[in-house]
């Protein structure tokens, strides 16, 4: 087990920030900044520069981090190897996923895993792909599942399933009658749109790109940074927006969402992506092997 004083140090200096690590760390914010003073104490030197309200490392601080995501994820290799020496699996699994994925398909994924393996402690972090693949690359998330291939050095990308995009609006709006619907019948309503860095932004747009039509173009009445908030603002009548299928179903079958498959139909892979370079345990493996094939199940 890692030092706790070194865990806290991590968090701050990845979040930059007292509370945004206290929340993440599930502690006050006072006992975070003790935790920090402490180490300080121990090094007799200053680890963060604090001025007008935000904080940076100091040069000491740099290299305390270093060393700080090396003892980590070597205590964590350490948990889980020994786990594996004895037959269990268990030890932490730190998973991120893009909104939609988190949202509509990891849950049952995380309980299902939990159920055949209560000795392992899975976290699920929730963010953009763009924010979940720059956390995959610093070793901050051991899995990452998103919706667009890695681009960072140091990754290696594997798709687990194929999801695909519809056109979504409320049962009264113009489009809601239409059996099917192309980019260029979209390109004269309005469009709401997820927020750039969502893999479903990047999608899009390469989709509409190769019809023929510039993502600028288009009727754009807002960018949203999730499903649930494009959902709210498009049963209100406002637009369109266009997102996973596995995203509306509920709605759909209730009648409050009209979803519209695109012509010709947009799909997509969905990745798990993960660092080349690091110690990849059987947990990991395990849980990559299970979540492909859950995954993919849902996808049917």
């Amino acid at each position: 087990m890692a030092d706790r004083r070194l865990q806290v140090f991590h968090a701050v200096a990845k979040h930059l920030s007292f509370t945004r690590a206290a929340d993440a760390l599930f502690m006050t914010q006072p006992a975070v900044t003790f935790q920090i003073k402490q180490l300080e104490e121990q090094y007799s030197t200053r680890l963060f520069e604090r001025r007008h309200g935000s904080i940076s490392l100091t040069p000491a601080g740099e290299l305390v981090l270093s060393y700080a995501e090396r003892i980590l994820a070597l205590s964590d290799e350490m948990d889980i190897r020994l786990g594996e020496m004895t037959g269990e699996m268990r030890g932490p699994l730190l998973v991120g996923a893009s909104t939609t994925i988190a949202e509509f398909m990891l849950p049952r994924v995380l309980g299902e895993f939990n159920a055949l393996y209560p000795q392992v402690r899975a976290r699920l972090i929730v963010a953009n792909s763009e924010s979940i693949e720059s956390r995959v690359a610093e070793h901050t998330l051991d899995i990452g599942l998103i919706e667009v291939p890695a681009k960072l050095s140091g990754l290696t990308s594997q798709i687990c399933c194929e999801d695909e995009l519809r056109v979504i609006c409320a049962p009264d709006y113009p489009l809601a009658g239409m059996k099917s619907v192309s980019p260029k019948v979209l390109a004269e309503y309005e469009f709401i749109s997820r927020e750039p860095g969502s893999g479903t932004r990047e999608i899009t747009d390469a989709y509409f790109r190769n019809h023929k039509i510039q993502p600028e173009d288009l009727k754009m009445q807002m960018e949203l940074g999730s499903p649930e908030a494009l959902k709210g603002v498009v049963s209100t009548g406002l637009g369109f927006a266009i997102v996973s299928r596995a995203v509306v179903e509920k709605e759909t079958q209730l009648g409050e969402l009209v979803a519209i498959p695109l012509n010709p139909v947009l799909k997509r892979s969905l990745y798990l992506v993960f660092p080349q370079d690091r110690f990849q345990s059987r947990l990991s493996a395990t849980f990559i092997d299970f979540a492909k094939r859950k995954l993919k199940e849902l996808a049917l």
